[in-house]
C-alpha cells in the first residue's frame, strides 16, 4: 500500500474503503483494480465475463478483489442487491459497450447498455443509503464534434453521430436528470470524460494499441484505419487517477457536475504519429501502413480541455504521450518474454505512477 497523498490522489481516503466498480473486468477496470489495491481499498466488482486474453484474466485479478460478481448492469435487482451487500460508499461506474465499430453492428445493444445500464446503476445508488458518491465514466466522444482545433469544455454541447457516441451522450443526459430530479441527502453524482487510453495488456476489440502491439510483436506491419485522425492520448492510469480524485472531492456541492480528464494539448496526436512513436520505441523494424478502409464514420479531430479538473481538483497528468508509449512497450516486452507476470508488470507501473505523482 502507498501511504500519504500521492499526486492528486489521497491514499488515506481509499485505505480500507469499500469501493463498488462496475466493468471491473474491462481494460480500464483491470488497471483500476490494481490501482485501488495499491491504495489499500477493498474492491467489489460487478461486470460481465471476459475472455482469457483480457488483462483481468491474464493477471489473475479475481484473487485481488473482495467480491467478483459476473452479471449484467441491466439486471437491476441483482445489481441493487450486490451494491447493498458490498457496503460500498463509493461507486465507480465503468461498465459499458465501448467499441465504436461494434455500435454500428448492434446499435440496440449500445443504447441499451450505455443508457439503460447507466440508469440502473444510478437508480441503485439512490436506493442504497450507504452510497455517498458515484462517478459515472463516459467518454470524450460525448460532445457534438465540430472538428475544432481546441479542446472541448464540460459545458459544450453534447451530441454524437455514431451510435456509441450518441449513447454515451445520452447517458450523460440520463445521469444529470437522475441527479437533479431525484436528489438524496448526503449523496453526490458526477460524470467523467477522458481521452483515448493506452497501457499494457489492452485487448479491446478494434482498438489501436492491440493492433500495434500485436503487429509489432509478430514482425508484421500494423494496419491503420484512420492514420490522420487526431485524438487526446494518455496512459490508462491518468484518467483513473482523475476518477479517484473526483470521487474524493465529490461533496454535495459538486452534485450533477461533469469533468474532463485529458492530456496536455501537445499530446493530441494523430493515429499515425502514435503508431510511429510506438514503432520507434519497440524497435525490431516495427512499422505500419494505411489500410485504405476507414470504416464507418468516426470523428477526425477531438481534444479535451481539462482546466476545470486542474483548477478545482488539483489534477494534472503525470506522463506525456512519449513516456506513456515507453511504458506500453516495457509492459508488453516484460510479459511476453516472461520477465514479469501480467500482475507484476501492472503493479510495478502503478507503484511508479504513484511515486512520480507524489513529487510533481
Amino acid at each position: 500500500m502507498v501511504g500519504g497523498t500521492v499526486g492528486a490522489v489521497d491514499a488515506s481516503f481509499w485505505s480500507g474503503r469499500s469501493v463498488f466498480v462496475t466493468g471491473h473486468t474491462g481494460f480500464k477496470g483491470a488497471w483500476l483494480c490494481v490501482l485501488l489495491d495499491a491504495l489499500g481499498a477493498r474492491v467489489h466488482g460487478y461486470a460481465l465475463d471476459t475472455d482469457e486474453h483480457y488483462l483481468y484474466q491474464r493477471a489473475g485479478l479475481t484473487d485481488l478483489v473482495a467480491t467478483d460478481q459476473r452479471a449484467d448492469i441491466r439486471d437491476t435487482d441483482r445489481l441493487r442487491a450486490a451494491l447493498a451487500a458490498s457496503g460500498a460508499q463509493v461507486v465507480l461506474h465503468l461498465a459499458a459497450q465501448t467499441v465504436v465499430r461494434e455500435s454500428y453492428d448492434d446499435p440496440g445493444e449500445a443504447f441499451s447498455t450505455n443508457v439503460m445500464g447507466t440508469f440502473g446503476v444510478l437508480h441503485a445508488c439512490r436506493d442504497v443509503p450507504a452510497v455517498t458518491r458515484c462517478v459515472v465514466v463516459t467518454t470524450d466522444k460525448v460532445y457534438t464534434n465540430r472538428e475544432w482545433v481546441w479542446g472541448y469544455r464540460e459545458d459544450d454541447r453534447l451530441g454524437g453521430d455514431d451510435p456509441y457516441s450518441a449513447s454515451k451522450a445520452a447517458a450523460e443526459i440520463v445521469a444529470r436528470s437522475m441527479a437533479v430530479s431525484f436528489p438524496r441527502d448526503g449523496y453526490a453524482m458526477a460524470t467523467a470524460r477522458a481521452g483515448n487510453v493506452m497501457g499494457g495488456g489492452d485487448a479491446t476489440p478494434e482498438a489501436l494499441m492491440p493492433e500495434l502491439v500485436g503487429a509489432y510483436a509478430a514482425g508484421r506491419p500494423a494496419v491503420l484505419r484512420r492514420p490522420a485522425a487526431v485524438r487526446p492520448w494518455q496512459h490508462v492510469l491518468e484518467p483513473l487517477s482523475g476518477y479517484l480524485t473526483l470521487a474524493e472531492h465529490l461533496t454535495p456541492d459538486r452534485h450533477a457536475t461533469a469533468w474532463n480528464f485529458g492530456p496536455v494539448a501537445e499530446d493530441a496526436l494523430t493515429v499515425g504519429q502514435v503508431a510511429t512513436r510506438l514503432a520507434d520505441a519497440w524497435g525490431e523494424g516495427a512499422s505500419w501502413r494505411d489500410g485504405g478502409d476507414p470504416g464507418p464514420h468516426e470523428a477526425g479531430l477531438l481534444m479535451l480541455d481539462s482546466a476545470r479538473a486542474r483548477t478545482e481538483l488539483g489534477w494534472t497528468p503525470v506522463y506525456r504521450a512519449s513516456a506513456a508509449l515507453d511504458r506500453v512497450v516495457t509492459w508488453e516486452k516484460q510479459v511476453r518474454t516472461g520477465q514479469a507476470t501480467a500482475l507484476e508488470a501492472t503493479r510495478t507501473q502503478v507503484e511508479e505512477y504513484l511515486r512520480l505523482g507524489g513529487v510533481r
